[in-house]
């Protein structure tokens, strides 16, 4: 493995630009209660950009869902070394970033932590432990999305996936916010 996975928080202004151009970017509105809602994920490297692969957490009311919930090329579960599911990875839902749209996560625990913080910071190093020891799986199925997407080949989950190459060229083009 060349590179470790860290955890990034995306800048809510940029993902409210980006589901301006895609709809099926995850929304960030505070019209619907989601302004809270962190863009939590780990960067890849897709066609020369940036991409921000979002992680999906595993509460207990998904708790159902998520133990039924498929793999394949779109969504990876991230689970403990017992098995147990703590979050997932939606690909489909990866958008491309620039460096000044992301900040690293620090988890690093503090004596000023609350339990609580200091109980999602464990979860993230157990969900990032799992992404470091599949990086390279990651990867390639990030690049693959990519490509069948932007491909004229038919697609079965492209009606799931963000617009990638749309939205990669807002990101190019968009301004520092």
């Amino acid at each position: 493995m060349s590179k470790r996975f860290k955890l990034y928080n995306v800048n809510i202004k940029y993902i409210r630009n980006l589901h301006n151009i895609d709809d099926n970017v995850p929304s960030v509105s505070p019209q619907l209660g989601k302004q809270a809602r962190p863009f939590l994920g780990i960067i890849v490297l897709i066609n020369g950009s940036k991409f921000c692969i979002p992680f999906t957490s595993n509460s207990d009311k998904k708790n159902k869902n998520f133990e039924s919930m498929r793999e394949n090329i779109t969504l990876r579960k991230i689970c403990d070394k017992d098995g147990k599911v703590l979050a997932a990875l939606n690909l489909n839902n990866m958008i491309p970033v620039r460096e000044e749209y992301v900040t690293q996560i620090n988890l690093k625990m503090h004596p000023s932590d609350t339990p609580k913080l200091r109980r999602w910071k464990k979860l993230c190093i157990k969900e990032l432990d799992w992404c470091q020891s599949h990086q390279d799986e990651i990867e390639r199925l990030a690049n693959e999305l990519y490509r069948l997407y932007a491909s004229d080949k038919p697609f079965k989950k492209r009606k799931i996936c963000l617009n990638f190459p749309a939205l990669e060229k807002e990101c190019k083009k968009a301004n520092k916010l």
